[in-house]
């Protein structure tokens, strides 16, 4: 009989023990543990996106220092502007014109000129005693250019043959040239004609003869018979 009465009790304790644990939760639920931390990511995000909107509503546009930056670069007011492209004398009139002092009296054209012409008198008049002072000094002149003891250059000679008698005093002289052509190395032959003056007519058709330039002797002869080299076979 007690070993029953303990068995019954054990079971008691053992129905009582399983009446007190509590029922598992379902897994779909939330707990509310979960739902706080849901939520508090989300307000730490507002906070940190309105502390960063506000400096930028709050902030002041910057000064502009452009426009001094560009008058440090420029150099200057424009009075030194103008001044280095002017010239001295464009300067030195700008100077007399803006120059304070009182206006004077109106002039007509004429008593301008004549203002014009005393100082240009008066001017040449001191040029004329300086000069006189350095004469009397004793100074020395000036030379000069040296003239240029330039003379009469050698005279032009050719050689060629006679090819026309026709005319009184005058021979009809054909000069051949042959030279080698720079670039093709071939032997180019050339020839001119050129009216000579012989004075005696002993020149004939097919000579060989020398002839030097002259003065002009004619329209067409500039040139002299010196000699005859050899005569016509």
């Amino acid at each position: 009989m007690a070993d029953e009465s303990k068995q019954d009790q054990t079971e008691e304790t053992q129905d009582e023990a399983v009446a007190e644990t509590p029922a598992e939760a379902p897994a779909t639920e939330e707990t509310p543990a979960e739902e706080a931390s849901d939520e508090t990511p989300a307000s730490a995000s507002d906070e940190v996106a309105e502390d960063q909107a506000e400096p930028a509503a709050t902030s002041e546009p910057e000064p502009d220092d452009t426009g001094s930056e560009a008058e440090d670069v420029g150099g200057g007011t424009p009075e030194d502007v103008v001044e280095e492209v002017l010239s001295a004398k464009e300067r030195r009139k700008l100077d007399r014109s803006s120059a304070a002092g009182p206006a004077g009296p109106q002039r007509s054209l004429e008593e301008r000129l004549g203002e014009r012409a005393e100082g240009r008198r008066r001017n040449a008049a001191n040029r004329s005693r300086y000069r006189k002072r350095q004469r009397d000094r004793g100074g020395e002149s000036g030379t000069g250019t040296p003239p240029s003891d330039r003379g009469p250059g050698p005279k032009k000679v050719r050689q060629g043959k006679v090819v026309s008698t026709k005319a009184d005093k005058t021979i009809t002289v054909r000069i051949e040239v042959a030279r080698r052509h720079p670039t093709y190395e071939k032997v180019v032959r050339r020839s001119a004609t050129l009216h000579a003056h012989d004075a005696t007519n002993q020149a004939q058709e097919g000579d060989t003869v020398r002839v030097v330039e002259t003065r002009p002797l004619s329209r067409t002869k500039r040139w002299r018979l010196v000699e005859i080299v050899e005569r016509a076979r």
